[in-house]
């Protein structure tokens, strides 16, 4: 008998839902009445229902987060025609503000707020004994990291070889950065290290191979942090992969003397390094030394194989186009392997949202909430940085312009790019479903057209690129055909011109 149901709709199939596990294996004695269902926002949501309702539940938990609200919505407006007698029980960051609730929480029949794994257990045995709460609202009652059951074992078989196995040594975040809604939590608090360590060891010897560290501050604890390295690489595989999310300037010798230990692309570190600029930086209560964020992203890149994925956001309050220029010239000239532009966007209950008035923040009222306008950023200027993000990842990001991108940026990355995504929008008309030959096409008219490099040398690029990306069909850059140079010749002299 399946009473309950612990449901989400991921981003990708790929995805996992970590928090549904948590909430299953602190289930006790119910945990035999109860099964997880996933889906993913592409699926339609009367699929969703059906497929909920073939199992007869009398609760379906659902998790709600920026990126499905919208689609969860559809879903539970379907459940309470067809099924009303079923309860609905909501949570997840996006109901968690009791005073900043979406539409979709009149909908639901209870919301949990905060911490669930203890809250939601009590209240499914309080509704199917029939002693069901008069309050809709119950306050999450957190439990200490001892208390609580780990949820790794509840990765399937299929989750092992499909998705990515989401895992974390520690909850919490210490900082108090304003757009996070981590900077609400008082600390953050590890759990216990052999506990931990004997969890990942059984999913490595199940086949699990691509671990996934939620950690907000994963390198806060030195000690802690090399105890786990030293773990992973004493079972070290072609196939291992790790991802973690660090602190960019906390990186002491001994954090160091690990990591060089790693072989190349076993490693990728998200490095949230938001902004560079200090006034900025203080207004929203970010603690970061920028020399050392300097300093330790350029010894990532010269001294070990790591994948640095580097974040910066744009549509802070006293943010521009101009100091976010300096931002990202700077983080370009640090070489990370792609650099995330992330649009700001409104969350729940994030202290941020102090700043609204003052700084004239105007957001989407609809999922995912994103800045459409400042006291400083227009909107017809957030719209092209919005492009300009998008073609960066393209470009930027993709990895298939290394011969072409330094012709690109220049001397002044973020201004020629800007000028490149203008020019690029005005051609294709949009920035979605453009072919990989049309983006080569598009970017030789730009750069030659608007951005005065001389045509043969953005041919030789394009082409040095197109055939690395394993093209087939020919390229139609206009005039005469061109022989490839070799890598030592011309080319990449000037190339490095650019640099």
């Amino acid at each position: 008998m399946t009473n309950i149901i612990l449901t989400t709709m991921n981003a990708r199939y790929m995805h996992s839902a970590f928090g549904l596990r948590y909430l299953y294996a602190n289930l006790g004695e119910l945990q035999p009445q109860a099964e997880i269902v996933e889906f993913t926002i592409s699926q339609r949501p009367m699929d969703i229902v059906e497929k909920l309702l073939s199992y007869e539940p009398k609760i379906i938990g659902l998790s709600v987060y920026i990126w499905n609200v919208k689609e969860l919505s559809e879903v539970i407006a379907l459940i309470k025609q067809i099924a009303p007698n079923v309860k609905i029980v909501l949570g997840g960051p996006e109901v968690s503000f009791p005073n900043d609730l979406p539409p979709l929480a009149d909908l639901a029949d209870y919301i949990i707020t905060g911490p669930g794994e203890k809250s939601f257990t009590t209240l499914c045995f309080q509704l199917l004994i029939g002693q069901a709460p008069e309050q809709k609202l119950v306050i999450g009652d957190a439990l200490n990291l001892g208390d609580l059951n780990l949820p790794y074992e509840y990765y399937n078989d299929e989750d092992i070889r499909n998705r990515l196995i989401y895992v974390e040594a520690s909850r919490g975040c210490p900082f108090k950065c304003e757009f996070c809604l981590s900077s609400l939590d008082k600390t953050s608090v590890p759990f216990e290290l052999d506990a931990f360590l004997n969890e990942m060891d059984k999913l490595h010897i199940r086949g699990a191979r691509n671990f996934k560290f939620i950690d907000r501050t994963f390198n806060l604890k030195v000690a802690t942090s090399v105890a786990i390295l030293e773990f992973f690489l004493a079972r070290m595989s072609d196939d291992l992969y790790l991802h973690f999310e660090v602190i960019p300037d906390n990186l002491p010798q001994k954090l160091k003397a690990a990591l060089v230990k790693f072989p190349k692309n076993s490693l990728q570190f998200e490095i949230g390094v938001q902004t560079f600029d200090p006034v900025i930086q203080q207004l929203i209560s970010r603690k970061q030394d920028n020399q050392k964020t300097h300093d330790n992203l350029r010894w990532l890149r010269q001294n070990t194989g790591a994948h640095i994925h580097a974040d910066l956001i744009f549509g802070l309050p006293e943010d521009n186009l101009n100091n976010f220029a300096k931002s990202f010239d700077q983080l370009i000239a640090l070489e990370p392997q792609e650099i995330q532009l992330g649009i700001l966007k409104r969350l729940r209950g994030a202290p941020i949202n102090r700043h609204s008035d003052w700084y004239q923040l105007r957001y989407n009222p609809n999922p995912p909430y994103n800045i459409l306008s400042t006291r400083d950023i227009s909107f017809a200027t957030m719209q092209r940085v919005n492009r300009f993000a998008r073609f960066w990842d393209m470009i930027g990001n993709s990895g298939r312009f290394k011969e072409t991108l330094p012709l690109i940026l220049g001397g002044t990355p973020f201004h020629r790019f800007l000028t490149l995504s203008d020019h690029l929008y005005e051609k294709a008309g949009s920035t979605w479903k453009i072919s990989l030959k049309r983006i080569f096409e598009l970017l030789y008219q730009v750069l030659v057209e608007s951005l005065a490099e001389d045509a043969n040398w953005v041919k030789q690029s394009l082409l040095i690129d197109y055939q690395r990306a394993g093209q087939k069909s020919a390229l139609d850059l206009g005039g005469p055909s061109l022989e490839i140079i070799p890598k030592k010749g011309k080319a990449n002299k000037r190339q490095q011109q650019h640099l």
